[in-house]
């Protein structure tokens, strides 16, 4: 599909779905709000099953703002997208790969202070280091128990799923997906490097902190606030009812480093182990619809397979915050972005 057909299909899904959070019978004079800390303004499906350059426009797992305020996308598909921040329309995109050429199953995205990308893939897992062209610049260490067994502990597509960089630029951090084997099921790892002072800014192992799901739920993205806190999206899936999807507002900051910890074994915290804390901001199910349709069973039509969030920007004390569905290129999901604003 041409540029000029996706912006204009684009406009008009915008526009429809402004109207929608705005007005109409569905929510005429009630609030857009999710939950006391949480509204959604929009929603756009304006992406949902289309192509650019030949490259299908989905699968997307994470977001962030460029240095220009564009947005990037990468797609689990090994494809990482620049997108208009208005209208969504693509506007380039690059293939990634491994150092032999292999595709990435690409879940996490950082855009560093210097305009590269650090990349995290589930398949090993692996964080790396990539030009905008899409070069391999660099590769992050990983501890061993992190890694897909029998290498590892990790479970195969239960690994790298959210990266962020916490204020300051020093510290990255990654979510594992879910629980390590030997780990109580719930107890996810989140890992952190720290910013080298060597020429090229590469990043050097930092510590390990553990974090707590809901039941059956696991981490597909966390975003770091301005404060330091942790934005964490929580997510499931129940067949026949649907996608459970919570946002959390998390504290690593006196949480204990588990490093050196080989098994995670209660669920609460054992002896010397500080959890981070999390407080519920909003169950997205509890979210207006805003006239959204479901193409499979859910428990409010606005909801799909959310797998990534950016902090887009700050209005009257609350972030702007962008969500965006993973649809895995499949008839019954739908490639949506999710315009929220939260207050922590």
């Amino acid at each position: 599909m041409r540029l000029r057909t996706v912006l204009a299909t684009v406009t008009a899904s915008l526009a429809a779905a402004t109207c929608l959070s705005a007005a109409g019978p569905a929510n005429a004079g009630q609030s857009n709000a999710c939950s006391p800390s949480v509204s959604i303004d929009r929603f756009s499906d304006a992406l949902d099953k289309t192509t650019y350059e030949g490259t299908f426009v989905g699968n997307f797992s994470a977001l962030a703002v460029d240095r220009d305020g564009s947005l990037a996308a990468v797609s689990d598909r090994s494809a990482l997208f620049s997108l208009d921040r208005e209208t969504l329309a693509p506007r380039a995109v690059v293939p990634l790969a491994d150092e032999s050429g292999a595709a990435l199953d690409s879940e996490g995205l950082v855009v560093d202070r210097d305009g590269t990308r650090l990349i995290s893939s589930e398949t090993e897992p692996s964080v790396r280091r990539y030009s905008r062209d899409g070069k391999i610049l660099d590769r992050l260490p990983v501890p061993d128990e992190l890694l897909v067994a029998p290498a590892g502990r990790a479970v195969s597509n239960g690994t790298f799923e959210g990266l962020t960089l916490l204020p300051g630029g020093r510290t990255l951090l990654a979510s594992m997906e879910y629980a390590l084997n030997g780990d109580s099921a719930g107890l996810v790892r989140f890992q952190t490097w720290q910013r080298t002072r060597t020429a090229g800014g590469h990043f050097e192992l930092g510590a390990q902190y553990a974090y707590r799901t809901d039941t059956g739920l696991g981490v597909p993205e966390v975003q770091a606030t301005p404060d330091g806190r942790l934005l964490v999206l929580e997510r499931g899936f129940t067949s026949g009812v649907g996608n459970t999807v919570r946002l959390y507002l998390a504290d690593p900051r006196r949480a204990t480093d588990t490093s050196g910890v080989e098994n995670l074994t209660d669920p609460t915290g054992q002896d010397g182990v500080r959890l981070i804390k999390k407080t519920l901001l909003a169950d997205i199910a509890a979210c207006p619809s805003l006239g959204a349709t479901a193409k499979q069973p859910q428990p409010n039509p606005l909801l799909d397979n959310i797998e990534g969030m950016t902090i887009t920007g700050r209005t009257n004390a609350r972030l702007k915050v962008l969500l965006v569905s993973d649809d895995n290129q499949n008839a019954v999901q739908t490639t949506r972005f999710y315009s929220l604003r939260v207050r922590i």
